[in-house]
Parts: C-alpha cells; sequence; structure tokens
C-alpha cells in the first residue's frame, strides 16, 4: 500500500497483546499505519498506555471508560490531569456511556462521564467517545458542555449521527462496516459522514473485519488490518483506497491538534 493510515483507536494494553507490542507496531507500519491511538480505559490503562506512546512513538489517551466507572475515585480529575500533562496524551476519554452491558450503574456513568467532559474543556483536549443504546442521554450530555472530539465505533442509527455531527464531533468507522450481516446498516450510513469528519479504527483486539482473508489463526484483530477497513469505506463512498487514507490521516491530525486545520 503505498498510501499512509492512522488507526484511530487501539486497545494495546489489552492482555491479548501481552508481550507482543513491538511487533504487532512494526507490522502496522509494515501495512502502511504510520500512526496509532493506544486508549486508555481505566487510570492504570492509560498510565499503560501512555508509557506504550512513549516507548514506540506513539499518541495515547486517558480517561475512564463507562464500564470502568464505578472504580473512578474522587481523585480521578487530578490523575488523569497529571496523565494529560504529557504531550503523547492527546484526548480525554475513553469515556462515556453504555447501557447495553450496565457494567456500571447509570448514574455513575453520567456522573463520570460529565467529570471528564469538564476535565477536557478545562484542559482545552479533545474527548474520546463510547456510546452504546444510550444515544439520547449522551447527546444531552454533550450539550452541556463545550467540547469537541471523537465518537470511537459508531454503530448507531440515522437520526444519532446527524445530531453527533451536528454537535461538530467527528465518527470513527471500525471494522464493523466490513460486516455484511451486522454492519448492513452502518454500510448505509457512511457515504453520509462528511469526508472532513471520518475518522478510521480497528479497535484492536476487538471487531477484525469480516473481509481478512486468510482469517489469522488467533481471530485477533490489529492495527496491521486497518487497510481492510480503508478499503471497504472506500467502495462505499466510491472513492479511491488513496482518498480515505489521506483525509482521515488529515482528519486525525486536526481533530487532536497534531497540525494547524
Amino acid at each position: 500500500m503505498s498510501h499512509t493510515l492512522v488507526d484511530a483507536g487501539v486497545n494495546l494494553t489489552n492482555h491479548q497483546f501481552d508481550e507482543q507490542h513491538h511487533d504487532v507496531i512494526t507490522r502496522a507500519s509494515e501495512a502502511g499505519v504510520t500512526s496509532i491511538l493506544i486508549i486508555g480505559c481505566d487510570i492504570a490503562s492509560s498510565q499503560q498506555s501512555l508509557e506504550l506512546a512513549i516507548k514506540h512513538l506513539q499518541y495515547s489517551t486517558a480517561g475512564v471508560h463507562p464500564h470502568d466507572a464505578k472504580s473512578a475515585t474522587s481523585e480521578l480529575e487530578a490523575q488523569l490531569t497529571a496523565l494529560a500533562n504529557n504531550e503523547q496524551v492527546i484526548a480525554i476519554g475513553e469515556c462515556g456511556l453504555d447501557y447495553n452491558r450496565d457494567f456500571s450503574p447509570r448514574d455513575v456513568q453520567r456522573n463520570v462521564f460529565r467529570r471528564q467532559l469538564a476535565l477536557a474543556e478545562k484542559l482545552d483536549l479533545p474527548v474520546y467517545l463510547h456510546e452504546r443504546d444510550a444515544s439520547d442521554d449522551m447527546l444531552s450530555i454533550l450539550k452541556e458542555f463545550n467540547v469537541r472530539g471523537v465518537l470511537h465505533c459508531f454503530t448507531g442509527n440515522s437520526a444519532a449521527l446527524k445530531q453527533y455531527l451536528n454537535l461538530g464531533l467527528y465518527i470513527g468507522i471500525t471494522g464493523w462496516v466490513c460486516d455484511e450481516r451486522r454492519g448492513s446498516e452502518l454500510q448505509k450510513l457512511v457515504p453520509s459522514i462528511p469526508l472532513n469528519r471520518l475518522l478510521i479504527e480497528t479497535d484492536a483486539p476487538f471487531l477484525i473485519p469480516r473481509t481478512v482473508s486468510p482469517k489469522p489463526k488467533s481471530r485477533k484483530n490489529e492495527p496491521s488490518l486497518l487497510p481492510y477497513i480503508c478499503k471497504t469505506v472506500a467502495q462505499l463512498y466510491q472513492m479511491d483506497e488513496e482518498v480515505i487514507a489521506h483525509r482521515t490521516t488529515q482528519n486525525f491530525n486536526c481533530i487532536f491538534d497534531l497540525e494547524s486545520c
């Protein structure tokens, strides 16, 4: 692949990648994926994501996922601020609401989400957002703050998409879009995302694209497979992969303040 790509979401601290970080990043680079955003889901993984970002010259986020909201303490803001003082940390998150699994009570999720949005606003950092089956509450809370960011792994409906776009958010598309079964609705919606708001991400090690052939024995997704997502997205827009690669890289640099827009 001649064009370069940016993977806007990798769970590199996941145990499935233990002792493999160097190899995973090397394979990504060989596949044309020049940068990855390593996602933090709680304080410990945010710290580890930062350490990996420093070691491998990548980027990371610092935040508390809604699944882990119940573990947030009164120290949350101080902990995230300390992490965000590092130049590799370019967003607050992964944060948001998940009413699909409800691993944390919904009132706790909402509270911890608001605290992170307030912090992002104070620090003038973008937010890296997660939402499952909670778009009404998510949109309502987002409107209380003046934040910018990306809605990661979008799988919602057209009404939610329209409102997220109206809030100025960027939209992250994963390998979900490569699934002709459960991704069929998303495939119809993708072309309605303005090109200047589109990001692509693997969400590795999850959501391996069904278009990967041959399937890796581990069934594990990784950043080197991002070109499969780029190819499917390009087909949906009826554009060259080169255009999607260029625009999503440009968008990543823009939303995360890595270059002036």
